[in-house]
């Protein structure tokens, strides 16, 4: 008899699951993140595709070869010898095609297409593929190799479809993207995935701010565009992080921002002008942001203003932390570079900076970097204090003379000793202490003087100088 009871539930019990998932849903956090998920890329991808180009170069490369070699460069040994008498059927030069493949994407209806330089660099051949598959030869309009960005332009039968850009500095980390390429030339190839973080830098070059995605990017998709959900262009792919060469979920972007920039001039003038600062700056440790009265360690450090340089004209100092330019936070020291290099020469620009635990802000006219100056406000090399145990001799006249110092003040070090808080700290012989805490060391007697003032425990803030640059160090003393 139970086993054929028909079961039936109370009319209210039937509303519980609908109360629930309506209850549920109420949650902002949950109802915005199940509204944001896509239900399909297709319409984007449909309408994207065609923006985007098939780029394969050739570049024909000279080798001197011997017969018995395959082709291969001749070792040394060989060409001294053969110098005297080379053997029958020797060539002295053998041409061989090389070939590789990229992606780029069309930015304008008659035919300008961005990639990155990478893929074009060389070239003796461009041609470009269209999803059509219509093919033209390309010419390079110009190239940026300081952000790997390069421009070349086809003439067209008919009006192009193109992308256009977004603002990548709208990018919030969680966003969906999606990237097309060219991945080991399988062509039109549509990937998505999330922003997984912003103004990367992997030590490639004083601009970098890239955006990292785990969209799949690999081999040929170099040049391709990364598009956010609006179809909007926000990111340039460039490079992949990789040990064996295939995707892994670690892909960089060029902000778009950064792009449009770098395009507008290379159309316009073949060529980037990029602002300049003129300060040599360093990575805020959290040792230096103690030392430097810091809540977080955040911002660039100042070891170095140029002479007659727009920050020196404006007050800035060695020692100044530049915390936010331009209205934007510094929350690392490698964005400053890429902001004064997109920022238009004359521009007066706000900056916020930390003087002695206190916060100050300074107008300054961005000035022309020129190729023959450092490199738009690079970074000197980071040190990370550790540890003292130096021996040290007191600057000298006929010392600094010997050594082609134009400093008269400060102390020598001349050795560290191995296991110490000075070598831990990367202090080195020949080093120059200039100040302790930001206090200058003039002679021996002001540099005995401020050690006696170091409480047990406290880190030292040292600025040295190592060949011809300035840097603070902190020393840990334990």
């Amino acid at each position: 008899m139970y086993a054929n009871q028909k079961r039936t539930l109370h009319p209210l019990n039937r509303l519980i699951p609908f109360v629930l998932l309506l209850a549920i849903l109420s949650f902002p956090g949950i109802s915005r993140a199940a509204s944001s998920i896509p239900g399909s890329f297709a319409d984007l991808a449909e309408d994207l595709g065609p923006t985007v180009v098939n780029i394969y170069t050739t570049q024909v490369v000279k080798n001197q070869a011997l017969p018995f070699n395959h082709g291969q460069e001749i070792p040394d040994i060989f060409k001294r010898f053969f110098d005297f008498q080379m053997p029958p059927g020797y060539e002295p030069e053998q041409e061989q095609k090389r070939t590789s493949l990229g992606s780029g994407v069309i930015n304008s209806a008659d035919g300008y297409i961005l990639t990155n330089n990478h893929v074009v660099e060389n070239a003796d051949e461009i041609n470009v593929r269209l999803t059509n598959f219509e093919e033209y030869e390309a010419k390079i309009i110009g190239r940026d190799p300081k952000t790997d960005l390069a421009l070349i332009k086809i003439e067209p039968k008919t009006p192009l479809p193109f992308a256009t850009f977004g603002d990548s500095d709208k990018l919030r980390v969680g966003d969906w993207v999606i990237a097309i390429g060219n991945p080991f030339g399988f062509e039109s190839t549509v990937t998505a995935g999330i922003v997984s973080g912003k103004g990367r830098s992997i030590g490639g070059g004083p601009y970098e701010n890239f955006i990292q995605t785990d969209a799949s990017i690999n081999m040929g998709n170099s040049g391709g565009p990364l598009f956010d959900t609006n179809g909007k262009l926000v990111g340039i792919n460039s490079m992949i992080y990789s040990r064996s060469g295939g995707n892994i979920g670690l892909g960089f972007a060029i902000p778009a921002k950064m792009a449009q920039n770098v395009i507008e001039q290379l159309k316009e003038h073949g060529k980037v002008t990029r602002g300049w600062l003129g300060v040599m700056i360093q990575h805020v440790s959290a040792e230096l942001a103690e030392q430097f009265g810091l809540k977080r360690p955040i911002g660039a450090l100042v070891g170095e203003v140029m002479a007659d340089s727009p920050a020196d004209k404006a007050g800035i100092k060695q020692g100044d932390v530049i915390i936010e330019y331009m209205g934007k936070e510094i929350t690392k020291m490698s964005l400053l570079p890429s902001l004064v290099a997109q920022t238009e020469v004359g521009v007066k620009a706000d900056l916020v900076l930390i003087r002695k635990g206190n916060k100050k802000e300074v107008t300054v006219k961005i000035g022309k970097l020129e190729e023959d100056e450092v490199s738009s406000d690079n970074e000197i090399s980071s040190i990370k204090g550790k540890k003292l145990g130096i021996t040290v001799q007191e600057l000298t006249p006929e010392l600094a003379q010997t050594l082609d110092l134009e400093e008269k003040d400060g102390i020598l070090i001349t050795n560290v000793e191995p296991n110490t808080p000075a070598a831990d700290a990367g202090l080195r012989r020949g080093d120059l202490i200039l100040q302790i805490n930001q206090e200058p060391i003039k002679d021996l007697k002001s540099y005995n003087e401020l050690l006696d003032k170091i409480k047990p425990k406290d880190n030292m803030l040292f600025l040295i100088k190592r060949d011809t640059h300035h840097s603070f160090v902190v020393v840990k003393n334990k």
